[in-house]
C-alpha cells in the first residue's frame, strides 16, 4: 500500500509542477528538479522523507516503497 501511495503522490507532484510551470511561472520547474534530485539521492542513501512521513501516518510497508531498494538477500 505504501508503494501505491508513494507513486500517486510523486506523480501528482510532478504533474502539478509542470502545470504550474506552463501556466504560472517557469520557476516552478525547480520543484520538478527537487523531486528528481530527491529520488536520485534516495537510491544511494536508501532513505526517503516521503516514505518516512507515510509510515508515520500509519501506512504499512509491504516489501519496498517507491524510493527504497528491495531486499534481495532473503533466504
Amino acid at each position: 500500500m505504501l508503494n501505491t501511495y508513494f507513486r500517486i503522490i510523486v506523480g501528482t507532484m510532478v504533474l502539478l509542477s509542470v502545470v504550474l510551470t506552463v501556466y504560472v511561472n517557469p520557476n516552478w520547474m525547480w520543484f520538478t528538479v527537487f523531486i528528481g534530485v530527491n529520488l536520485i539521492q534516495s537510491a544511494f542513501t536508501k532513505w526517503c522523507l516521503l516514505e518516512t512521513i507515510l509510515q508515520k501516518l500509519g501506512l504499512k510497508k509491504e516489501g519496498s516503497a517507491g524510493c527504497s531498494v528491495p531486499n534481495t538477500n532473503k533466504k
